[in-house]
């Protein structure tokens, strides 16, 4: 499927922020569909059992493809998590290359819920995930500067994501 724009990143976020040590570092795109896909690699700083990723990480990854369903169309506005239910399907290996899809399940005026996949470079469904997100004005989720947070742009050659 083709990448029609790449989605920023941010400074510290768990997920996507660049200058979190800890962090996954992921990258997230707008896709042909309407859909938002990423791309990313979890370490051993996230395991839970050796050789495993932690299912809070991945609950944590499909929290953060719902909450990106929303800025392939409305990029200017954020919403909170009302409510995620994540299914583990199979285990998942750090340090191997994975990739992570997300669409619109129902959108309303003030709310929306997003289906999430969490996949290996196969195909292979590891877990998924529905969220509920509430869409509010920025000023009443946080007093940041959520553009400044926002403003990270890396430029790749990444084109297409094979769904």
């Amino acid at each position: 499927m083709k990448v029609v724009s790449k989605q920023n990143n941010s400074h510290m976020c768990l997920i996507c922020g660049m200058e979190n040590t800890a962090g996954v570092r992921g990258q997230f795109y707008n896709m042909e569909d309407g859909s938002v896909g990423g791309l990313f690699t979890f370490r051993a700083e996230h395991q839970s059992y050796p050789g495993r990723v932690h299912g809070g990480m991945l609950a944590t990854m499909i929290d953060e493809l719902a909450g990106r369903v929303l800025w392939t169309d409305c990029p200017d506005k954020i919403a909170v998590t009302m409510d995620i239910n994540v299914k583990y399907r199979k285990p998942v290996p750090y340090d191997v290359p994975l990739k992570g899809r997300g669409v619109y399940a129902q959108k309303l005026s003030r709310a929306y819920s997003a289906k999430c996949y969490i996949m290996n470079m196969d195909g292979e469904v590891l877990a998924e995930g529905e969220a509920k997100y509430l869409i509010m004005p920025n000023d009443k989720i946080t007093d940041a500067d959520v553009d400044k947070e926002l403003d990270i742009y890396i430029p790749d050659d990444v084109t297409e994501i094979d769904f």
